[in-house]
Protein backbone atom coordinates (compact mmCIF):
# COMPACT_ATOMS: atom_id res chain seq x y z
CA UNK A 1 0.00 0.00 0.00
CA UNK A 2 2.16 2.67 -0.96
CA UNK A 3 1.84 6.04 -3.15
CA UNK A 4 2.81 7.43 -6.78
CA UNK A 5 6.18 6.77 -7.27
CA UNK A 6 6.98 4.24 -3.88
CA UNK A 7 9.27 0.93 -4.63
CA UNK A 8 6.40 -1.41 -4.57
CA UNK A 9 8.64 -4.42 -3.48
CA UNK A 10 8.88 -3.51 0.06
CA UNK A 11 6.16 -4.72 2.29
CA UNK A 12 4.09 -1.56 3.59
CA UNK A 13 4.43 -0.71 7.56
CA UNK A 14 0.85 -1.09 9.60
CA UNK A 15 -0.47 1.36 12.07
CA UNK A 16 -0.08 0.07 15.46
CA UNK A 17 -3.08 -1.15 16.00
CA UNK A 18 -2.13 -4.63 17.37
CA UNK A 19 -0.50 -3.76 20.55
CA UNK A 20 -0.75 -4.43 24.56
CA UNK A 21 -3.45 -2.69 26.38
CA UNK A 22 -2.98 0.43 27.79
CA UNK A 23 -4.56 2.39 31.17
CA UNK A 24 -5.94 5.19 29.17
CA UNK A 25 -6.90 6.11 25.96
CA UNK A 26 -8.74 9.28 24.00
CA UNK A 27 -11.54 8.43 21.10
CA UNK A 28 -11.70 11.56 19.09
CA UNK A 29 -14.22 11.24 15.91
CA UNK A 30 -14.00 14.70 13.82
CA UNK A 31 -15.99 15.53 10.27
CA UNK A 32 -13.99 17.52 7.51
CA UNK A 33 -15.38 21.24 6.82
CA UNK A 34 -15.47 21.97 3.44
CA UNK A 35 -13.24 23.29 0.62
CA UNK A 36 -9.74 22.70 -1.18
CA UNK A 37 -7.57 24.17 1.65
CA UNK A 38 -8.86 21.81 4.14
CA UNK A 39 -9.01 18.81 2.70
CA UNK A 40 -4.99 20.32 1.59
CA UNK A 41 -4.45 20.63 5.48
CA UNK A 42 -5.54 16.86 6.10
CA UNK A 43 -3.82 15.12 3.49
CA UNK A 44 -0.55 17.12 4.58
CA UNK A 45 -1.12 16.39 8.00
CA UNK A 46 -1.33 12.88 7.52
CA UNK A 47 2.81 12.09 7.05
CA UNK A 48 3.38 14.61 9.95
CA UNK A 49 1.26 12.68 12.73
CA UNK A 50 3.91 9.91 13.50
CA UNK A 51 6.44 13.30 14.50
CA UNK A 52 4.13 14.23 16.58
CA UNK A 53 3.43 11.06 18.52
CA UNK A 54 7.42 11.09 18.89
CA UNK A 55 7.68 14.48 20.10
CA UNK A 56 5.09 14.21 22.86
CA UNK A 57 5.42 10.10 23.54
CA UNK A 58 9.57 11.37 24.11
CA UNK A 59 8.62 13.16 27.28
CA UNK A 60 8.12 9.46 28.29
CA UNK A 61 9.65 6.98 26.31
CA UNK A 62 7.79 4.62 29.05
CA UNK A 63 4.81 5.75 28.40
CA UNK A 64 3.65 3.88 25.00
CA UNK A 65 2.26 6.51 23.44
CA UNK A 66 0.43 6.04 20.07
CA UNK A 67 -2.25 6.87 17.87
CA UNK A 68 -4.02 5.09 15.17
CA UNK A 69 -5.54 7.24 12.70
CA UNK A 70 -8.85 6.29 10.53
CA UNK A 71 -11.31 7.39 7.64
CA UNK A 72 -14.76 6.96 6.62
CA UNK A 73 -15.96 5.67 3.51
CA UNK A 74 -17.10 9.97 2.19
CA UNK A 75 -13.80 11.41 3.57
CA UNK A 76 -12.06 8.74 1.88
CA UNK A 77 -13.23 9.52 -1.76
CA UNK A 78 -13.01 13.42 -0.88
CA UNK A 79 -9.12 13.38 0.30
CA UNK A 80 -8.18 10.21 -1.67
CA UNK A 81 -10.15 9.35 -4.70
CA UNK A 82 -9.02 6.07 -6.28
CA UNK A 83 -8.64 3.36 -5.72
CA UNK A 84 -10.68 2.52 -2.33
CA UNK A 85 -10.19 -0.30 0.27
CA UNK A 86 -12.32 -2.94 -1.01
CA UNK A 87 -15.08 -2.95 2.16
CA UNK A 88 -14.83 0.18 3.24
CA UNK A 89 -18.72 1.71 3.34
CA UNK A 90 -20.77 3.89 5.46
CA UNK A 91 -21.74 2.23 8.59
CA UNK A 92 -24.71 0.13 8.30
CA UNK A 93 -27.47 1.21 10.83
CA UNK A 94 -29.52 -1.85 12.87
CA UNK A 95 -32.97 -1.52 13.82
CA UNK A 96 -34.37 -4.44 15.52
CA UNK A 97 -37.54 -4.01 18.14
CA UNK A 98 -36.75 -1.54 20.83
CA UNK A 99 -32.49 -1.70 19.97
CA UNK A 100 -31.12 -0.01 17.75
CA UNK A 101 -27.25 0.25 16.46
CA UNK A 102 -27.53 3.78 15.28
CA UNK A 103 -25.25 5.62 12.73
CA UNK A 104 -23.38 8.80 13.58
CA UNK A 105 -21.31 11.62 11.43
CA UNK A 106 -17.93 10.92 11.57
CA UNK A 107 -15.27 11.75 8.97
CA UNK A 108 -11.97 10.88 10.47
CA UNK A 109 -11.16 8.91 14.30
CA UNK A 110 -7.90 9.36 16.15
CA UNK A 111 -7.44 6.49 18.70
CA UNK A 112 -4.65 7.81 21.24
CA UNK A 113 -3.49 5.15 23.68
CA UNK A 114 -0.62 5.60 26.44
CA UNK A 115 -0.32 4.39 29.86
CA UNK A 116 -0.88 7.76 31.11
CA UNK A 117 -3.53 10.25 29.98
CA UNK A 118 -1.65 13.43 30.05
CA UNK A 119 0.50 12.12 27.09
CA UNK A 120 -2.76 11.41 25.24
CA UNK A 121 -4.16 14.64 26.33
CA UNK A 122 -0.80 16.35 25.27
CA UNK A 123 -1.19 14.61 21.90
CA UNK A 124 -4.71 15.21 21.20
CA UNK A 125 -3.83 18.88 21.73
CA UNK A 126 -1.46 18.99 19.33
CA UNK A 127 -3.26 17.21 16.57
CA UNK A 128 -6.31 19.38 17.29
CA UNK A 129 -4.09 22.64 17.14
CA UNK A 130 -2.49 21.00 14.07
CA UNK A 131 -5.63 20.63 11.82
CA UNK A 132 -7.30 23.92 13.19
CA UNK A 133 -10.17 25.19 11.15
CA UNK A 134 -9.99 21.94 8.85
CA UNK A 135 -12.22 20.09 11.37
CA UNK A 136 -15.16 20.10 13.52
CA UNK A 137 -15.27 17.95 16.60
CA UNK A 138 -17.87 15.32 16.72
CA UNK A 139 -16.63 13.06 19.47
CA UNK A 140 -14.35 13.01 22.27
CA UNK A 141 -14.24 10.04 24.45
CA UNK A 142 -11.58 10.01 27.64
CA UNK A 143 -11.49 5.96 28.24
CA UNK A 144 -9.54 4.44 31.00
CA UNK A 145 -8.66 0.97 32.37
CA UNK A 146 -10.95 0.26 35.26
CA UNK A 147 -9.26 -2.20 37.71
CA UNK A 148 -8.42 -5.74 36.21
CA UNK A 149 -9.61 -5.02 32.82
CA UNK A 150 -13.57 -4.76 33.70
CA UNK A 151 -16.05 -2.99 32.29
CA UNK A 152 -18.50 -0.41 34.65
CA UNK A 153 -20.60 -3.54 34.68
CA UNK A 154 -18.23 -5.63 36.43
CA UNK A 155 -16.97 -8.20 34.00
CA UNK A 156 -13.26 -8.67 31.93
CA UNK A 157 -13.55 -7.24 28.71
CA UNK A 158 -11.34 -8.12 25.93
CA UNK A 159 -10.79 -12.04 27.29
CA UNK A 160 -11.13 -13.30 23.69
CA UNK A 161 -8.77 -10.98 21.74
CA UNK A 162 -6.21 -13.22 19.63
CA UNK A 163 -2.69 -12.69 20.43
CA UNK A 164 0.91 -13.21 18.23
CA UNK A 165 0.34 -14.07 14.95
CA UNK A 166 -3.09 -14.76 15.66
CA UNK A 167 -3.94 -11.02 16.23
CA UNK A 168 -2.24 -9.84 13.11
CA UNK A 169 -3.85 -12.14 10.95
CA UNK A 170 -7.25 -11.26 12.46
CA UNK A 171 -6.24 -7.36 12.71
CA UNK A 172 -4.33 -6.89 8.97
CA UNK A 173 -6.01 -6.48 5.43
CA UNK A 174 -3.32 -8.93 3.69
CA UNK A 175 -3.29 -10.62 -0.08
CA UNK A 176 -6.88 -10.26 -0.55
CA UNK A 177 -6.62 -6.39 -1.23
CA UNK A 178 -3.08 -6.14 -2.07
CA UNK A 179 -3.43 -2.29 -2.58
CA UNK A 180 -4.39 -1.18 0.80
CA UNK A 181 -2.42 -4.59 2.70
CA UNK A 182 -1.34 -3.69 6.32
CA UNK A 183 -4.72 -1.23 6.42
CA UNK A 184 -7.66 -2.57 8.85
CA UNK A 185 -11.02 -1.69 8.84
CA UNK A 186 -12.38 -0.33 12.91
CA UNK A 187 -15.90 0.00 13.59
CA UNK A 188 -17.16 2.17 16.93
CA UNK A 189 -19.88 2.92 19.46
CA UNK A 190 -20.80 4.87 22.38
CA UNK A 191 -22.50 2.95 24.76
CA UNK A 192 -24.32 4.05 27.85
CA UNK A 193 -25.15 1.53 30.80
CA UNK A 194 -28.25 1.89 32.89
CA UNK A 195 -26.19 0.57 35.82
CA UNK A 196 -29.20 0.79 38.52
CA UNK A 197 -31.16 -1.92 35.90
CA UNK A 198 -27.93 -3.67 35.69
CA UNK A 199 -26.77 -3.34 39.65
CA UNK A 200 -30.44 -4.91 40.60
CA UNK A 201 -30.48 -7.95 38.95
CA UNK A 202 -28.85 -11.08 41.12
CA UNK A 203 -24.80 -12.12 40.25
CA UNK A 204 -26.17 -15.32 38.48
CA UNK A 205 -28.60 -12.97 36.26
CA UNK A 206 -25.72 -11.14 35.23
CA UNK A 207 -23.49 -13.97 34.18
CA UNK A 208 -25.83 -15.90 32.23
CA UNK A 209 -26.55 -12.66 30.13
CA UNK A 210 -22.75 -11.89 30.14
CA UNK A 211 -21.46 -15.58 29.52
CA UNK A 212 -19.09 -15.65 31.77
CA UNK A 213 -18.45 -15.76 35.93
CA UNK A 214 -18.46 -12.57 37.27
CA UNK A 215 -14.86 -12.55 39.97
CA UNK A 216 -13.34 -15.78 37.86
CA UNK A 217 -13.80 -14.67 34.40
CA UNK A 218 -14.38 -18.30 33.45
CA UNK A 219 -16.44 -19.42 30.46
CA UNK A 220 -19.78 -20.84 31.36
CA UNK A 221 -20.74 -24.27 30.16
CA UNK A 222 -22.34 -24.44 26.91
CA UNK A 223 -24.31 -26.76 29.03
CA UNK A 224 -25.39 -23.95 31.51
CA UNK A 225 -25.10 -20.99 28.77
CA UNK A 226 -28.40 -19.54 27.55
CA UNK A 227 -28.08 -18.72 23.74
CA UNK A 228 -28.59 -15.01 24.15
CA UNK A 229 -25.68 -14.83 25.99
CA UNK A 230 -23.21 -11.84 24.78
CA UNK A 231 -20.09 -14.12 24.29
CA UNK A 232 -22.10 -16.94 22.31
CA UNK A 233 -24.16 -13.78 19.87
CA UNK A 234 -20.93 -11.84 19.72
CA UNK A 235 -18.74 -15.34 18.42
CA UNK A 236 -18.83 -15.20 14.69
CA UNK A 237 -17.50 -18.74 13.17
CA UNK A 238 -17.44 -19.14 9.13
CA UNK A 239 -16.62 -22.54 7.71
CA UNK A 240 -16.52 -23.90 11.56
CA UNK A 241 -13.61 -21.78 12.36
CA UNK A 242 -14.29 -18.68 14.67
CA UNK A 243 -12.92 -15.12 12.91
CA UNK A 244 -11.27 -12.90 15.63
CA UNK A 245 -11.21 -8.84 15.61
CA UNK A 246 -9.05 -7.08 17.96
CA UNK A 247 -11.49 -5.29 20.53
CA UNK A 248 -9.51 -2.32 22.59
CA UNK A 249 -12.75 -1.38 24.62
CA UNK A 250 -12.45 1.57 27.19
CA UNK A 251 -14.81 2.58 30.08
CA UNK A 252 -15.52 5.94 30.59
CA UNK A 253 -17.92 8.09 32.41
CA UNK A 254 -19.15 10.88 35.15
CA UNK A 255 -20.29 9.86 37.76
CA UNK A 256 -21.87 12.91 39.21
CA UNK A 257 -24.03 13.30 35.79
CA UNK A 258 -25.10 8.98 36.33
CA UNK A 259 -23.25 8.60 33.14
CA UNK A 260 -21.33 5.16 32.56
CA UNK A 261 -20.46 3.89 29.54
CA UNK A 262 -18.16 1.20 27.29
CA UNK A 263 -16.43 2.53 24.28
CA UNK A 264 -16.32 -0.17 21.87
CA UNK A 265 -13.77 -0.51 19.43
CA UNK A 266 -12.93 -3.37 17.17
CA UNK A 267 -10.83 -3.84 14.58
CA UNK A 268 -10.38 -5.99 12.06
CA UNK A 269 -9.66 -7.56 8.77
CA UNK A 270 -12.58 -7.62 7.14
CA UNK A 271 -15.76 -5.51 8.22
CA UNK A 272 -18.03 -8.29 7.81
CA UNK A 273 -16.92 -9.55 10.89
CA UNK A 274 -17.76 -7.26 13.32
CA UNK A 275 -21.19 -6.54 11.74
CA UNK A 276 -22.14 -9.53 11.83
CA UNK A 277 -21.53 -10.01 15.65
CA UNK A 278 -23.72 -7.05 15.26
CA UNK A 279 -26.53 -8.61 14.23
CA UNK A 280 -26.10 -11.51 15.74
CA UNK A 281 -26.37 -9.20 19.10
CA UNK A 282 -29.21 -6.37 17.76
CA UNK A 283 -31.42 -8.85 15.64
CA UNK A 284 -30.89 -11.63 17.49
CA UNK A 285 -29.56 -15.54 16.37
CA UNK A 286 -31.61 -17.16 15.36
CA UNK A 287 -34.01 -13.73 15.12
CA UNK A 288 -35.45 -12.63 18.33
CA UNK A 289 -32.59 -14.41 20.19
CA UNK A 290 -30.60 -10.78 20.77
CA UNK A 291 -27.83 -9.81 23.62
CA UNK A 292 -29.86 -9.14 26.54
CA UNK A 293 -26.85 -6.99 27.86
CA UNK A 294 -29.25 -4.51 24.83
CA UNK A 295 -31.55 -3.93 27.53
CA UNK A 296 -28.82 -2.65 29.68
CA UNK A 297 -27.16 -0.64 27.42
CA UNK A 298 -27.95 2.09 24.61
CA UNK A 299 -25.66 2.44 21.11
CA UNK A 300 -25.42 6.38 20.91
CA UNK A 301 -22.91 6.18 18.10
CA UNK A 302 -21.94 4.18 15.34
CA UNK A 303 -19.24 4.40 12.87
CA UNK A 304 -17.11 2.50 10.43
CA UNK A 305 -13.21 3.89 9.52
CA UNK A 306 -10.47 2.43 7.47
CA UNK A 307 -7.20 2.70 8.95
CA UNK A 308 -4.54 2.36 5.98
CA UNK A 309 -1.07 1.80 6.70
CA UNK A 310 1.90 4.06 8.08
CA UNK A 311 3.19 3.44 4.04
CA UNK A 312 0.43 4.87 2.93
CA UNK A 313 -0.18 7.56 5.66
CA UNK A 314 3.37 8.75 4.79
CA UNK A 315 3.70 8.95 1.49
CA UNK A 316 -0.05 10.94 0.18
CA UNK A 317 0.69 12.36 -3.22
CA UNK A 318 0.23 15.73 -4.30
CA UNK A 319 -2.90 16.88 -5.74
CA UNK A 320 -6.55 16.56 -4.62
CA UNK A 321 -8.79 14.03 -6.70
CA UNK A 322 -12.10 16.35 -6.14
CA UNK A 323 -10.65 19.36 -7.70
CA UNK A 324 -9.11 16.99 -10.34
CA UNK A 325 -12.39 15.44 -11.27
CA UNK A 326 -14.27 18.40 -11.82
CA UNK A 327 -13.44 22.06 -13.40
CA UNK A 328 -15.91 23.61 -10.60
CA UNK A 329 -14.05 25.76 -7.96
CA UNK A 330 -14.52 23.92 -4.56
CA UNK A 331 -16.69 27.15 -2.84
CA UNK A 332 -16.98 26.53 1.28
CA UNK A 333 -20.88 27.29 1.39
CA UNK A 334 -22.24 30.26 2.67
CA UNK A 335 -23.45 30.65 5.81
CA UNK A 336 -25.43 29.31 7.85
CA UNK A 337 -22.35 26.34 8.39
CA UNK A 338 -22.59 23.98 6.25
CA UNK A 339 -24.46 20.60 6.59
CA UNK A 340 -21.70 17.80 7.75
CA UNK A 341 -20.66 15.06 5.50
CA UNK A 342 -19.75 12.34 7.50
CA UNK A 343 -21.45 8.29 7.68
CA UNK A 344 -24.49 9.55 7.19
CA UNK A 345 -24.95 7.12 4.23
CA UNK A 346 -26.86 4.38 5.83
CA UNK A 347 -29.24 1.43 5.67
CA UNK A 348 -30.37 -1.37 7.29
CA UNK A 349 -27.53 -4.39 7.80
CA UNK A 350 -30.05 -6.75 7.65
CA UNK A 351 -30.38 -7.80 4.08
CA UNK A 352 -27.74 -5.68 2.51
CA UNK A 353 -25.49 -7.45 0.34
CA UNK A 354 -22.06 -8.38 1.58
CA UNK A 355 -19.94 -5.45 0.18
Amino acid sequence: MTASGMPSNLPPVAQLVVQDLTRAAIFLVVTINPGTAHRAAIRSFCGDLPALVRAVGFRDIEGNLSCVMGFGSDAWDRLFGQPRPAELHPFREIKAGSRHAVATPGDLLFHIRAKRMDLCFELETQIMARLGEAVAPVEEVHGFRYFDDRDLMGFVDGTENPTGQAAIDAAYVGAEDSVFAGGTYVIVQKYLHDMAGWNALSTETQERIVGRTKLSDIELDDAVKPAYAHNALAKVVVDGKEIKIIRDNMPFGRAAEKEFGTYFIGYARSPRTTEQMLENMFVGQPPGNYDRLLDFSVAKTGNLFFVPSATFLENIPDGDPVTALSDKPDIPEPQPAPKRRGSLAIGSLKGDPAS
